[in-house]
């Protein structure tokens, strides 16, 4: 399993929210790029990036900070918030992104989900934001009228590098992730599903593994000392 730390941007910090509520930010550093290469020090080969203001903006906002981010990790990033238009895809992929993570215009916009898949085949993931089942959009500010599992079935059949599933309720709330939800996603799509919310404790990551989730994105545990990056790669690579 592939385990991302993850590096949320507010007005060019990294934070964390809680259940995605821009009310409830904790901000753990003013140096992103700092962040990402104490991750990678730490033995991390990936960096899951969200920029916040740009889900709310409907476009890329932190530009500088991400490009900074990519830099200073020197390991493939994934990025999601605000990527709406071919030109922003264009725009995060020159910045050196290795996957743009598509949420909101996946659910305006699936025909164009698949064509823009097709362009960049495996570069290109699915986010799936659920709340109570149903996918939330716009930063997570609505919630629509569309099953989470519906809106990854409409996708499926593209060449997507996988779908990062999240439980809104699970976010920031270190409860642990909904694997229900997960096992639901996993079992109606031929995608690899990549965790995320909740996952807090080494047993979350153990069962994720022994589940075969392929992936989980790690946040505030690591930021607040409660789970070591460590330690949780160590279970998810074999013995040297």
């Amino acid at each position: 399993m592939f385990i991302y730390p993850a590096i949320d941007l507010l007005n060019g910090r990294a934070v964390r929210l809680k259940q995605g509520d821009y009310s409830q930010k904790t901000e753990f550093s003013d140096d992103p790029a700092a962040v990402a290469r104490r991750w990678v020090e730490l033995g991390a080969d990936r960096i899951h990036v969200v920029d916040l203001d740009g889900a709310k903006a409907g476009k890329p906002v932190n530009g500088a900070v991400i490009r900074a981010i990519v830099e200073a990790a020197g390991v493939p990033v994934q990025l999601g918030g605000g990527l709406r238009t071919d030109a922003d895809l264009e725009t995060v992929f020159g910045w050196g992104v290795r996957w743009a993570v598509l949420g909101t215009r996946a659910l305006q916009a699936p025909d164009w989900t698949r064509a823009v898949a097709t362009r960049y085949p495996d570069h290109i993931v699915l986010g799936v934001d659920a709340k109570n089942g149903f996918v939330a959009t716009e930063g997570w500010l609505e919630v629509s009228q569309v099953k989470a599992i519906d809106l990854a079935k409409q996708v499926s059949d593209a060449p997507l590098a996988a779908v990062v599933y999240t439980d809104i309720a699970k976010d920031g709330m270190m409860s642990g992730p909904n694997f229900a939800g997960l096992a639901e996603m996993k079992a109606a799509v031929p995608l690899p599903v990549i965790a995320s919310g909740g996952v807090c404790t080494l047993d979350h990551v153990r069962r994720l593994i022994d589940e075969g989730i392929p992936g989980c994105i790690i946040g505030r545990a690591l930021y607040e000392g409660s789970l070591d990056l460590a330690a949780a790669l160590a279970l998810t690579r074999p013995p040297q």
